[in-house]
């Protein structure tokens, strides 16, 4: 798509996408709010970003969070423990309302469902292929989409649902008494 999208008035429309997307939702938000709140005009944003759909994945893709750990290698639990301590705090320092309204927006726009899932899938490959490369014999096939699946569904239930902290003792029992029993080949 061009040029690099990390100008100041690119960080501006993408803050602002972020920002209205929590105050009102997927379904309410607009372009001439984004422009509004941005301070561009709207046909540079449709420059840019062909729909709401494309506007919003962009945003939420450069609030993405830092590269997940490398394991060590030592032993398999604490690689799990290392990724799922990893996925527990970037799950829990996002916005509720933000992911809330961008799983609302994923049931009502298969645009945006696609752009997210080509997002979620590239994250998910990022985050498990160390551990994938460094325990392959250790664990079972299909072993990485289903710790992403299953570890981050447990996460966001916790976070969202339960309203409760994802602590050390919660990554323990997550790690311990659900995914190595899932993982570990036996």
């Amino acid at each position: 798509m061009g040029r690099p999208r990390d100008s100041s008035r690119d960080l501006a429309i993408l803050d602002a996408t972020l920002s209205l997307l929590t105050e009102v939702g997927y379904e309410q938000l607009s372009m001439e709010a984004v422009a509004g709140r941005s301070g561009a005009a709207k046909t540079t944003i449709y420059r840019r970003y062909p729909d709401k759909a494309a506007l919003v994945a962009a945003a939420v893709e450069r609030r993405a969070p830092a590269k997940p750990p490398q394991p060590a290698g030592e032993s398999l639990r604490e690689d799990v423990h290392s990724l799922a301590a990893w996925l527990a705090r970037s799950i829990s320092e996002q916005d509720v309302g933000l992911l809330g309204a961008v799983f609302a927006g994923m049931r009502s726009d298969a645009r945006l469902a696609q752009a997210m899932r080509r997002i979620l899938r590239r994250d998910e490959t990022a985050m498990t292929d160390g551990l994938v490369r460094q325990a392959a014999e250790r664990l079972v096939p299909g072993a990485a989409p289903l710790f992403a699946e299953v570890a981050s569904a447990v996460i966001v239930h916790r976070v969202v649902v339960v309203g409760e902290p994802c602590d050390a003792a919660f990554v323990a029992h997550l790690v311990d008494d659900i995914l190595l029993p899932l993982l570990r080949r036996t």
